[in-house]
Formats: structure tokens, sequence, C-alpha cells
């Protein structure tokens, strides 16, 4: 299963490390490449919702493959794009294979493992995910330098086709309950909120849009948010279950993790643009100096799962959100006259941190939850998850926007302070979501009981 996802974060982070390298190619501003980033993610939060439906319906090994076909098929189209709009509409496509893999994905390994060892399962199911960011950056160097950027999505083909085999071959068919008719008026209305909230994220104070426009779009979005949360109520399977909000561990972990994704999704987007065009590096360089993150990520792994035990998920929430947000404003103080060594060592910390605060925010998630509504609530963290990503990105954006200042300045390493700082602040509010829960919290998926 997890072979889906290290394509898909090979295809994230070395399209991260080659924005520069694109905006040159298409002739548009490094920001406005943030849409070949936020498209993919609009896609997959959209279709994400009826993720869970389509899985109990047809078949979640089914689902998946079909899903590895259509996100193979729109990076080949990627490859073949000549301007920023065909991009946007082939990332687009990619997206809509992403919506069905990540959530499904993840249904299968938690509707696979045994409780007590989900913590477990969660940690190695997301451990070659992890290799993909590793791999990513120094890729993109490579090809960058000895072919053209068309061969950042191509590379996808091999992997995928090695991952359907391997689906294929090991993953088992699972036999889903009924899920009913499909709830298509709740589809509609997330929809419609969904991508007018993220639309508007977008747009927002970078003058692409007229401010009463704008103003219009974010009203339809509020109206058709108030309009489903009406329907889920009166609804019996509503596509998006708001009744998993009454559960403290799964409302800690989508609201609280979704604040936090908000400063993940934008430092892919933030690093490359500081390493490449703040600092002047090549792309070679700025992607192997990146591998700390992933190199962090991946060395805290095997250790999550006894670092959760031993302290509960509350401390570790708790404690790596506070760390996480430090260490997420650090880049704000990388300048020429950095050592080299200095910026690996705090992004190899960062991506351990992150890497800790993730894996208790993903498995706490599922803590409470009863197996009958596991693949609902696989669907609503997808969906939380890369709205808070899309969030993020435009945030970012928005934030080197305003620093910038008016007659687009160039994009010197102090413009990154202030970007980095406020994702920061942001990623901080997680924060008292997470003392809310009790200290027992998760202690029958693996965290410690209270004493």
């Amino acid at each position: 299963m997890a072979s889906a996802l290290f394509m898909e974060f090979v295809d994230s982070t070395v399209l991260s490390t080659a924005l520069p390298t694109l905006s040159v190619a298409f002739g548009t501003d490094p920001i406005h490449l943030k849409l070949a980033l936020t498209s993919y993610i609009l896609a997959l939060a959209v279709l994400a919702p009826a993720s869970g439906w389509v899985a109990d319906r047809f078949g979640p090994k089914r689902v998946f493959m079909l899903a590895m076909v259509v996100f193979l098929t729109g990076s080949v189209l990627c490859g073949f794009s000549r301007t920023l709009p065909q991009l946007v509409v082939f990332r687009t496509l990619q997206g809509l294979g992403g919506a069905l893999m990540t959530p499904v994905g993840r249904l299968i390994v938690v509707s696979s493992a045994p409780r007590e060892r989900l913590v477990s399962a969660l940690s190695w199911f997301t451990m070659p995910a992890l290799v993909g960011p590793l791999l990513g950056p120094p890729l993109a160097g490579i090809i960058l330098g000895v072919a053209s950027w068309p061969w950042i999505f191509f590379i996808n083909v091999p992997v995928g086709l090695l991952g359907m085999a391997a689906v294929a071959r090991f993953v088992p068919r699972l036999e889903q309950p009924d899920p009913g008719p499909f709830d298509w008026k709740g589809f509609a209305l997330a929809v419609v909120a969904i991508t007018l909230l993220i639309g508007a994220a977008e747009t927002l104070g970078i003058g692409l849009v007229p401010p009463l426009l704008q103003a219009g779009v974010v009203a339809v979005a509020v109206m058709a948010t108030v309009l489903y949360v009406r329907h889920a109520r009166r609804e019996s399977r509503p596509v998006l279950d708001l009744g998993l909000f009454k559960v403290a561990t799964f409302r800690a972990s989508t609201v609280g993790g979704g604040l936090v994704r908000m400063g993940l999704g934008a430092t892919p987007f933030l690093l490359p643009l500081l390493f490449q065009v703040g600092l002047g590096w090549g792309p070679f360089e700025a992607g192997v100096v990146t591998i700390g993150t992933s190199l962090g990520a991946l060395s805290c792994k095997p250790v999550a799962p006894w670092i959760i035990r031993r302290v509960g998920f509350r401390s570790t929430l708790i404690g790596s959100n506070m760390a996480s947000a430090v260490l997420t404003a650090v880049p704000a103080l990388f300048r020429s006259s950095t050592p080299i060594p200095v910026i690996f060592a705090a992004l190899f910390i960062s991506g351990f941190v992150r890497s800790l605060q993730f894996t208790a925010t993903n498995a706490v998630a599922y803590a409470d939850i009863s197996t009958d509504r596991m693949s609902t609530a696989s669907t609503m963290a997808v969906v939380t998850q890369q709205v808070g990503l899309a969030m993020g990105i435009s945030f970012g954006a928005l934030m080197l926007h305003v620093a910038r200042g008016k007659g687009d300045l160039p994009l010197t390493p102090d413009r990154f302070v202030l970007p980095f700082v406020a994702i920061a602040i942001v990623s901080s509010l997680a924060g008292p979501m997470f003392r809310r829960l009790p200290a027992s919290a998760g202690s029958r998926i693996g965290g410690r009981a209270a004493a």
C-alpha cells in the first residue's frame, strides 16, 4: 500500500524542488507556481469525500488500483504541458487519482491491523512514504542537471507500475459493509464549500481577483458550509460524517492536525524558493540539503511507537507541537553565511519532531472510532488534512507576497522571515486542542494509560 504513497511523495517533493526551474520554463512568477501545488491538493480534497463510499461500494483494492492508473495518466500529461494552465489542469487529474489512493490506502491498513498494533502499523505504513521525500530533492537536482524538466513527471511511470504489481500481488480483498445510497446532495454542498474556500485562499491579497468578487466567493463558501451542516444533521449516512467530531480524540487529531499541516504545506513551497532564489543555490545543492528533513522523519519512525507508549499521546502531541512550531520558524534565520551543516541539522531535527507529531496525530484519530465507522473517519481525516495543506501553501504564499512589498521586489532571504514565523504561529495554535485531551487518550491503541 505504501508504494502509492512513495510515488505521491516523490512527485510532490520533486515538483517543489523544480519550482524555480519551472518558473523560467513557463515565464511566470515563482509565487504563481503555487497553483501547480494547490491544484493537486484541491482536486484531492474535492473528490476525497466520496472515497469512503466508493471503496465500500466497489472494493478498496479495485478502487486503489484504478486510482493509481489515473495518477500515472496525469503524470504523463503533466510532462507534456507547455503552459502553466495546462500544468494546472493535468495536476488536477493527478489529484483525482490521489484522492482515492490516499484515503483508500489508509482504510485498508486501518481495517487490517489489530487495534493494539495500530500505531506500529501506521508508522510502518508511512515509512516508505518518507523515502519519497528523501529521494525527491536530489532526484530533481539530477534530472534537472542532465535532462529537461518533463522527466520529473515521467519518473513516476516505472515507480507506479512496480507499485501496481505489488498491490496486485500482496493486498488482500476486504469485505466492506453496504454503504447504502450515495449522498449526492451532501457531496455537492461539500464540493462547493471546499472548492470556493481554497479558491478564495489562493487569490487572497495578490490582486488576481477583484475584492468584491472575492468577498462573494467567501460568502457562497460560508453559505454552502452552513447548508451542509444542516443537511448532515438530518442525513443518516452523510458523505462527511460530522458526528465524528463528537469523539474527543478524533476532533483533536483533525482540527489540531489541520492547523499543524498548514505549516507542513507551506514549508515545501517556501524552502526551495529560499534556497534557490533567496540564497542562489542550484537545484541539486538545495535538494541534497533538504534531505535533512526526510532523514529526520525517517529516523523517528522506528522509535515513535516507543515514545508514545512511554509518555502517552497527550504529552507527545503537546511537546512535539511546541517543538515543531519553533523549528518551523528556524529557516527564517538562514542566510548565505549560515553554515550548510547547521542548516542540515536544523532540518533533520525538524523532520524528526514533525514525524513524531504526525505519527501520534494520525493514530489517535482512530483510537475511539468503531470498526463500522473507519471508512467515514478515514475520509474525513484525509479531507481535513488536504484542506490544511492547501491553506498552508496559500497562506505561506500570501505572507511572502506581503513581505515582498509593492513592485515585486527581489526574493532576498529577509523576505522569508514573515512567512516562516507566521506559519509557525499558526501551527502552535493546535496546542490548546491537544491539551484538552485526557491523560489516557489513545491508551487502547498503544498509548500510555492514565496513572
